[in-house]
């Protein structure tokens, strides 16, 4: 397994809680089985849930941000 700095952090202080809690409500949309995780460890899903996932939170965040450019 490779080893180093954890590159991937939010980019605002304190959103990592928001974040989490975010990627746990898309999964569970996505009905993605999240009784195998455990302490944050996603190694137990598959790679194309946990893409799924991932996936579907940037769309929505896209989806937000260009919402939110609508209104300016």
């Amino acid at each position: 397994m490779a080893r180093g700095n954890k590159t991937n952090r939010a980019l605002v202080p304190g959103a990592e809680a928001a974040l989490d809690r975010f990627k746990y409500e898309v999964a569970q949309e996505l009905a993605v089985d999240t009784s195998k995780i455990k302490n944050g460890y996603w190694g137990d899903l598959s790679a194309r849930q946990c893409g799924a996932v991932g996936g579907n939170m940037v769309k929505r965040m896209i989806q937000l941000a260009e919402q939110s450019l609508a209104k300016q």
